[in-house]
C-alpha cells in the first residue's frame, strides 16, 4: 500500500461482529466516491445483519451483501471504480467487491488477507478499489478466517456458523490513538 498514515480526521467505522470488533479507517482523499458509498450504507444500517459469506484463507474475507440465510439485500446503484488511486490490495486493507464490470461495485467489500497484487489496477486493466484498512481488530479478522467452512453447497467459502455484522457505525478516533500503523 502507498504510505498512508492513520489520521484522526479520516472517517472511521466500527464493525461489531459475532466474533469481535473491527475498526476501519477510510481513505476519503484517495477514494472519495467509494468512501461516500460505504458510509451511506453504514449510516442507513444496511450492513447490520449481513454476513461474511466468502472467506478464503490467504486471500480475502468478503461480506456486506447477504443476510444470515444468504438472501441478497437490495443495494444502491453501482459506483465508479477508483482502483487507480495509488492504494494497493495489501494485508488488512478493504476493497470493493465487484463483477467483471469494473464499475459494478455496490455494497459488498472484502478484507485482503495477503498482498493481493493481482487485484491491483495496472495500465492494462482496472483493479479492485482499496478504500480503507483495519486499524484495530485484526484478531477478529483472523478469527473469521479460522471458522470452519464448507457446509453450504451454494456457498462453500461461507463459515459453517454465519459470522454476522451485528452493527456498523461511524466512530470518532482520538489523535492519541492514530500512531502511524504502516
Amino acid at each position: 500500500m502507498a504510505a498512508v498514515s492513520a489520521r484522526a480526521d479520516n472517517p472511521h467505522v466500527l464493525l461489531k461482529t459475532d466474533l469481535g470488533d473491527i475498526t476501519i479507517e477510510l481513505f476519503h482523499q484517495q477514494a472519495p466516491v467509494t468512501v461516500e458509498n460505504f458510509l451511506a450504507y453504514v449510516d442507513s444500517h444496511f450492513y447490520d445483519g449481513t454476513i461474511f459469506h466468502r472467506v478464503i484463507p490467504g486471500f480475502v474475507a468478503q461480506g456486506g451483501g447477504l443476510t444470515y440465510d444468504f438472501t441478497p439485500k437490495p443495494t444502491r446503484d453501482p459506483i465508479v471504480n477508483e482502483s487507480d488511486n495509488g492504494l494497493r490490495n495489501s494485508p488488512m486493507t478493504l476493497s470493493m467487491a465487484r463483477t467483471s464490470n469494473p464499475d459494478s461495485a455496490t455494497s459488498q467489500f472484502f478484507i485482503n488477507l495477503n498482498d493481493n497484487r493481482t487485484l491491483n489496477a495496472t495500465e492494462d486493466k482496472p483493479g479492485y478499489a482499496v478504500f480503507g484498512r483495519v486499524v484495530d481488530g485484526q484478531d477478529t479478522v483472523i478469527a473469521i478466517v479460522e471458522e470452519p467452512r464448507g457446509n453450504f453447497r451454494a456457498h462453500p467459502d461461507a463459515p459453517n456458523t454465519p459470522v454476522r455484522i451485528l452493527k456498523a457505525e461511524r466512530v470518532v478516533i482520538s489523535q492519541d490513538s492514530t500512531n502511524d500503523r504502516d
